[in-house]
């Protein structure tokens, strides 16, 4: 951290504050310890360092004051409700300011997101670390600055009060990821952090982890999962990508026995050579699974990669991307990935979303050579159906093979659409439907039926394709036995 003496700047005046009733004046915060993290939702750097900045204000708060700062990279991030769904998404719980200009951005001189500015008591900054994975780091400082002294005094600081506008109670809270077989519905509960198994017609059979975060392998009751996304079955196994624990985990649909297939619990931060001991990898944001021949690929979209885990030689590989993110074609040395979000198989293609350049991407399932079907670069947007080659989307989350129709299904989230894409007809068009979507982020195509998990209205939407008409899920406690 530099140890520039620059008295840290004041926010601008007119911003939307959440979480408080009025605007919080850094100069009022003399006495107190500041950190300003300045992040985007959209980017899982920052979504990491959220809960880091939970930890803090909980910690220290005596000390200290934490304040966000949300930097918008999509338009559909300009909207109100969006931010404030996203602080009850990643449970913030602490004042946050919405900064569409980026007006904050450049008074604090900041080019990357996420970055933690701390100012010590007396107001001046000690430093700002970029990236996520800075707890320990940020902790040892803000331990050592809480034993300094300030001519002010923490009493001359001006109080506030943290009070969150609460989402409506419902049975699913965020729910991110859907899967569906002959019987059974399979919904990843991500804000509960639960996955939960029904009947067809919504009935709910079993609850597979406590709703608290943590990272426990066990029986359905003790198991613990952290934000759990995209799933893939596999015989009487449902495989889940634990992304906040940076894990695969393996559910025996059966018991509901949880164990960890790959990954330790945290992130990793190297793409090496092929291991033989996948649980002793560390993995970064896992978002979305899909299974092929006993390989489980893996989209690791905090590592800008694709990977593969075999579960026939228990080894697992990065299988295509070379880390750096970015949009770029080629070989699997060489291609770039940009947060890719989902993954589906058609015929002896992958086929994968990027959000951050909300792109969609076919990868060779042989070579794991990549091309790049729709989508122009990084945080370059948009909304218009047509040829692919002009199409454009918002943030993509996942995508569905659809081999009836010879088409992919797309939840293009952002823009609150369903997208088709025609395999032979290389066409985009939006999917006209009976009542609003609240950025989609899951999909799953079966029996003539494509479910979404609508994941900001908490719900699961069975919809019929061609009367354009959704259905709620009836998701209902109705216990029998699996």
């Amino acid at each position: 951290m530099s140890t520039a003496r620059s008295r840290v700047p004041e926010f601008s005046a007119g911003l939307e504050w959440f979480n408080v009733d009025a605007p919080v004046r850094l100069a009022g915060q003399r006495g107190r310890i500041v950190l300003v993290c300045f992040c985007s939702f959209s980017d899982i750097p920052s979504q990491h360092v959220l809960a880091d900045m939970n930890y803090f204000a909980s910690k220290y708060r005596k000390d200290l004051t934490v304040l966000g700062v949300h930097s918008t990279r999509f338009p559909a991030e300009m909207r109100r409700s969006h931010v404030q769904k996203m602080m009850n998404k990643f449970h913030i719980r602490f004042p946050f300011v919405h900064d569409p200009e980026l007006k904050l951005c450049k008074r604090f001189g900041i080019r990357q997101w996420p970055t933690q500015v701390l100012a010590d008591r007396d107001g001046f900054i000690i430093g700002a670390l970029a990236g996520d994975g800075k707890r320990a780091r940020l902790k040892e400082v803000i331990e050592y600055q809480i034993k300094r002294e300030s001519r002010f005094g923490s009493t001359g600081s001006e109080a506030y009060t943290v009070s969150q506008t609460p989402e409506p109670q419902a049975l699913l809270s965020f729910p991110g990821r859907v899967l569906v077989s002959r019987d059974r519905v399979y919904i990843s509960d991500s804000a509960h952090n639960q996955v939960i198994i029904t009947s067809a017609n919504g009935n709910i059979l079993r609850r597979i982890g406590s709703t608290s975060p943590g990272f426990i392998d066990g029986d359905s009751l003790s198991a613990a999962f952290n934000n759990p996304q995209g799933m893939a079955l596999g015989d009487q196994s449902l495989y889940v990508a634990d992304e906040g624990n940076h894990a695969i985990r393996c559910v025996n649909v059966r018991s509901g026995e949880v164990t960890t297939v790959a990954g330790t619990g945290t992130p990793g931060t190297v793409t090496g050579p092929v291991v033989t001991r996948p649980r002793e990898m560390q993995l970064k944001s896992p978002l979305d699974l899909v299974l092929v021949n006993g390989v489980l690929f893996i989209a690791m979209a905090g590592m800008h990669q694709v990977w593969s885990l075999s579960l026939i030689k228990n080894t697992i590989k990065v299988f295509s991307g070379s880390g750096r993110e970015g949009l770029r074609d080629g070989s699997p040395n060489t291609a770039e990935f940009a947060q890719p979000s989902g993954l589906t198989v058609y015929g002896k293609s992958l086929y994968a979303v990027d959000a951050i350049s909300s792109a969609i991407r076919c990868i060779d399932i042989d070579s794991g050579s990549v091309t790049t079907i729709a989508g122009s670069g990084c945080y370059e947007s948009g909304d218009q159906d047509g040829a692919l080659s002009a199409a454009k989307l918002q943030y993509p989350m996942a995508i569905e093979a659809d081999m009836e129709h010879k088409m992919l299904w797309v939840s293009d989230t952002y823009n609150n659409k369903i997208r088709r894409v025609g395999i032979k007809t290389q066409h985009v068009s939006s999917v006209i439907l009976d009542r609003k979507l609240d950025e989609p982020c899951g999909l799953a195509f079966h029996g003539g039926t494509l479910y979404i998990a609508n994941t900001n209205a908490h719900e699961v939407l069975c919809l019929n394709p061609d009367s354009g008409r959704a259905e709620p899920l009836n998701v209902s406690e109705e216990h029998t036995h699996v």
